[in-house]
Parts: structure tokens; sequence; C-alpha cells
């Protein structure tokens, strides 16, 4: 080989090295690097919060029913209440009422609120839900039963517009409703409570001047033995159905249905402390109580009376 030649493979040798030591130089980016830059852009991608559209801000709404199904239905209630549907039957006791989500309701001393948890939400959209509470006054436990369903009324705002409390104090405060503005009158189980105290004549007065012509009344009371002597305090909590429907129409009601709906064939009407020895108030508390809880809760009358369109 001429001395040319073999410069010039010296100089590519040199040029060849070169190179090689400049790659080899370079950092080399691993399979676990790869990865830590790829979760890093990933997370910085995510942390970015898109915008909330219109729709998923209606998901965080509160849905209010919109039938009686819906409302006996409801979150509204608690399982304690629902645990009772058994005996007391709200939707087909509404249904034979026809309660309907557009109508000004009056619900006649609501105690702990048992059908409030289900006719406040079902009128709360198009209709109006009244109160009639007792005011404050010397019966402690009431007083503290009335404020609880006063503060759970008062805790929805989607009640806002319909829903009232209205004074209920027979017989001296009988204002339910601007006259002939109620489409409905319901009372469950409170007229054994007012014959005890002489005023349930005034007390269906009220109910016939608050609603409208065409309106409804709709009762559910503990039924009496047909063949039993007619008290008229009405001491055992039983009371004769032939009683409430002379009453309701000595006011000027008409009778429009009857219904079995809350009938109960084991509720012999003989105990011991009338009608509260049976469930949910058990008055005798572990004295029989399996006897009576097989009973369940009492055989009840459920009524509709109109009050005339003349």
């Amino acid at each position: 080989m001429d001395r040319n030649n073999q410069s010039k493979l010296i100089l590519t040798s040199l040029v060849s090295l070169g190179l090689m030591t400049a790659c080899a130089s370079q950092p080399q980016v691993t399979a676990e690097q790869k990865t830590e830059t790829t979760t890093t852009t990933t997370t910085s991608t995510v942390a970015t919060p898109a915008p909330v559209s219109e729709a998923e801000h209606k998901q965080d709404e509160v849905v209010l029913p919109k039938s009686a199904q819906a409302a006996v239905n409801s979150s509204y209630r608690t399982l304690e209440n629902t645990n009772r549907d058994q005996y007391r039957h709200p939707l087909e006791t509404l249904n034979f009422f026809g309660v309907k989500p557009n109508m000004t309701v009056v619900e006649i001393t609501p105690g702990a609120g048992w059908y409030t948890e289900i006719l406040t939400p079902l009128l709360a959209t198009e209709g109006q839900y009244i109160a009639a509470i007792p005011p404050a006054g010397e019966n402690k436990g009431m007083n503290e039963t009335s404020a609880k369903v006063i503060a759970w009324i008062k805790s929805h705002k989607e009640f806002e517009g319909h829903a009232t409390i209205a004074d209920f104090a027979p017989p001296d405060s009988l204002v339910l409703a601007p006259e002939g503005s109620a489409d409905m009158v319901l009372t469950f189980r409170n007229i054994h409570n007012w014959m005890a105290r002489g005023y349930e004549r005034a007390v269906f007065e009220s109910f016939f001047k608050s609603l409208k012509p065409g309106g409804v009344l709709g009762i559910e009371e503990h039924r009496a033995n047909p063949k039993a002597p007619r008290d008229g305090k009405a001491s055992s909590g039983y009371v004769l159905e032939k009683d409430v429907i002379r009453l309701a129409e000595s006011v000027g009601f008409k009778l429009a249905a009857k219904s079995e709906i809350n009938a109960n064939k084991r509720d012999t009407k003989n105990y011991p402390d009338g009608v509260w020895t049976l469930p949910p108030t058990l008055r005798l508390k572990d004295q029989d109580r399996e006897k009576y809880m097989a009973i369940g809760e009492s055989d009840r009358m459920t009524l509709r009376f109109v009050k005339p369109r003349k």
C-alpha cells in the first residue's frame, strides 16, 4: 500500500472512532424513564378541569315526585316510616282520596309527620301542602313532635312556596286556609281526640268552610265494633263509623265512598288500654308484646266525603 492510500485509511478510522465516541456519550432513555415521562404528561392533562355542562349541573338538582307512587317510594321517607306501610297502605289510601300533585291539601295534626314525608314532596311542584299543627302549649311531647315536623319542612328549600303551617287549636283557632280555597282536607286517626274534648263538630265545620265546592274530606279513623255501645268520648280510641258519617253529614258533607283498604280483621278491639295497646304505641310495653305485634295496627275506617257544589 502506498503512503497516500495509507494516510486515507488512517483518517477514515479516526473519523469513525470519533462518531462512535460521540454516540456513546449521549444519555440513554430507559423504559422506566419513558414511563415516568408519560405519567407526568398524563397527570398534567387530567389536572386541568373540564368545563361542567348544563346537563351535569342538572344531575345535582332535587327530583321531586310527580305521582303518589313516586312520593311513596321517594327517599324523603325514613325507613322507620316505610316499614309501617304494611298497616297504613299509603298509596292505596291517597289514590282512594284522589290526591293530585296540583292540589291544595290540608293535613290536620300530622303528628310525627308520617304522611308529611309523602304529601309535602308530592305537592311541592304544582300544589300546596298546609300542615295544621297545634301551637306550642303545655304538652311537652306534642310540642317537640310538632317542632320536628316544622323543622323538617323548613329544612328543604325545594318546598319553599308550596308548604305552609296553619295554627290548629280548637275550638279557638280553626282557620286552616282561606275560605273555599282547599281542594282536600285529610285527617288520620284524630277524631277520637276531638270527641274526648267535645269540639268535634266545630272542627268539622272548619273543614267544610276551608274546602272549595266539590272539595274532598278524607278520613281514616280507628273503627269501633258496630255493635258496641256508643261512647261519645271515644275513651278507647275507637269510634263508631256511623257516628263519623253522621257528624260529617250534619255540617253539610255528602258521603262519596267507603273503603276497606285499612281494615284489620285481627283487631278484636277489647284491650286493657284501648287502641293504644296495639302498635305503634304498645302501651303495655313488653307485656304480651308478641301477641299485639301479631295483631298489627288497628282496624280503620277509610271514608271519602265531598262538599256539594250546590
